[in-house]
């Protein structure tokens, strides 16, 4: 997946150390050679940081599943503070003051990002709008409406 240079300044921005930076690139989908390019370091060690992270991970249960998905193990800390890994930050585009939400289902805490509530939205409001219907024309046609009543009603008409 090609990035651009932007988006990869943007997904090390407070990532301090080379490999921690190869390490969130790599999660967010980046390939070893555009890292390579990037971070101007020989593709060898790109690919080690990478290939050691992956045993790291078989070792201690932070198993990487295929495309979108990613479990880690994490502990929580004082006042129940959790940390969210930086590759699983980077895979979704969150940076520091971000506003995610969470909730808890099916006995799990799960957090989604505001683009991904909203989809979820979408989603289980679709079967209840007629094809065709736009609901934010609808919105703003009824509060033309209502203002239009208003302006009548202060005229005295």
């Amino acid at each position: 997946m090609e990035k651009s240079a932007s988006e990869m300044k943007r997904l090390v921005a407070n990532i301090s150390g080379v490999s921690a930076k190869i390490r969130v690139l790599g999660a967010a989908g980046v390939s070893r050679a555009e890292i390579a390019r990037f971070l101007d370091k020989r593709y060898q060690h790109v690919r080690n940081v990478l290939e050691n992270e992956k045993s790291k991970a078989a070792k201690s249960n932070a198993v990487e599943k295929p495309s979108d998905s990613l479990t880690a193990k994490v502990k929580m800390g004082p006042d129940g503070r959790v940390v969210i890994p930086a590759a699983m930050r980077a895979m979704l585009g969150m940076n520091e003051d971000d506003v995610f939400f969470a909730r808890i289902e099916d006995g799990e805490i799960r957090f989604a990002t505001p683009q991904r509530t909203m989809q979820r939205v979408n989603d289980v409001l679709r079967p209840f709008v007629p094809d065709g219907v736009s609901l934010a024309d609808e919105l703003i046609a009824e509060r033309k409406r209502e203002a239009e009543r208003e302006i009548r009603e202060a005229k005295g008409g």
